[in-house]
């Protein structure tokens, strides 16, 4: 069994509610329960290949369990595997991912704890085939990593939605309007799904499902014919429309997430103010997902997991991370964790539960 006396952690990709509840588990107890060192690399992968770093100590982590976002920064555009180079012919890139390494071993950290989703965790398995001591803890509010049954971030992202919801319910009524509204989820439709049965979404639109205007149109209809005189629409940003793509708000080059998604709402709103006799209105929920405090169950969740990534640094146990599987935490391979997508099954028990309290989806079955 190795030796660990010093650890590090970083934060990358996008933030959520339940990071900083991860990095206070890591360091107390690193501190209490093992007397070890923590440090903790600023912005991300940037802190590794910047040297910008700063020790962590125990009153540093006190009272930051109720706090959203990341005490040590976070970036979704520092791939040390592909930096950016500008040069008179144009940008090109380079794998300075010995100079990262370097960084670890110039500070004597023996291990390297990297929270993050797909993006953040695909790079550390890299390291981890470099043969750079690293776990990984699976963070993302989309809910789209593989092996593990929820992230932490979720559920403050469907809780926030949720509310959203709550509130558009009343203002649709009062005005007998459609609302639609956006929520973030990327690729895959956990956020809409699981906030659109929990809000009461009339009809939920996902990537995962494809959907007709025709089909949303006659199901409003019928609801109007029953004497319901408002429609709440959830849709999740990666949602394509019927005969195109994903809609994309713009392209950031550099960043191991180029393709940014947003806009369906708006086209969606559109499209059903030109087929139906109402007025539409929709919401973009965006960055509000991403913030503020952390729910329970993510602070609960993020402790768990803190805890298992410092003990699998202890154990040596390089190139996995910690997953919730049933009520265990149980380790994984970080390869396995960053293969697939985890997406929502369309003939799934969630669909089905949806379906079967009138939630419309906009597939053909439905006309």
């Amino acid at each position: 069994m190795p030796l660990v006396r010093h650890v590090g952690i970083l934060t990358g990709g996008g933030d959520c509610p339940g990071l900083n509840a991860v990095i206070r588990a890591v360091v107390k107890s690193a501190i209490l329960d093992h007397g070890l060192r923590v440090t903790g690399f600023l912005d991300g992968f940037a802190g590794l290949l910047e040297d910008r770093r700063c020790e962590l100590s125990f009153d540093d982590v006190s009272n930051i369990l109720t706090q959203g976002g990341t005490i040590l920064g976070a970036s979704n555009r520092d791939n040390p595997f592909r930096v950016p180079i500008h040069g008179p012919d144009g940008v090109r890139h380079e794998d300075h991912s010995d100079r990262a390494a370097e960084t670890l071993e110039r500070h004597g950290v023996d291990a390297l704890i990297t929270l993050g989703g797909d993006g953040t965790l695909s790079i550390a398995d890299r390291f981890a085939r470099k043969g750079v001591p690293v776990i990984g803890v699976p963070k993302t509010i989309d809910n789209d990593l593989s092996e593990t049954d929820v992230t932490f971030g979720f559920d403050s992202a469907r809780a926030i939605a949720t509310e959203a919801l709550d509130r558009l319910h009343t203002t649709a009524a009062s005005h007998h309007r459609i609302l639609v509204l956006e929520v973030m989820g990327r690729n895959a439709g956990w956020i809409a799904l699981e906030a659109g049965i929990a809000g009461g979404g009339d009809v939920i639109l996902i990537p995962e499902i494809p959907f007709h205007y025709e089909s949303l149109r006659e199901s409003i209809l019928r609801r109007t014919r029953r004497g319901r005189r408002s429609s709440l629409v959830v849709v999740a940003e990666g949602t394509p429309s019927p005969g195109g793509g994903s809609v994309v708000r713009k392209l950031v080059e550099g960043s191991h997430e180029p393709v940014r998604l947003g806009g369906i709402g708006s086209v969606v709103a559109g499209e059903l103010e030109n087929l139906l006799p109402f007025e539409v209105r929709y919401v973009v929920l965006g960055h509000l997902q991403r913030g503020g405090s952390p729910t329970p169950l993510d602070r609960i969740l993020g402790t768990r997991f803190g805890v298992a990534a410092l003990r699998a640094a202890v154990d040596g146990a390089w190139g996995t991370m910690p997953a919730l599987q049933g009520d265990r935490i149980v380790r994984v391979p970080l390869a396995d964790a960053v293969a697939r997508l985890k997406t929502v099954d369309p003939e799934g028990e969630r669909v089905a539960v949806a379906r079967s309290v009138g939630v419309v989806f906009g597939d053909e079955r439905r006309l």
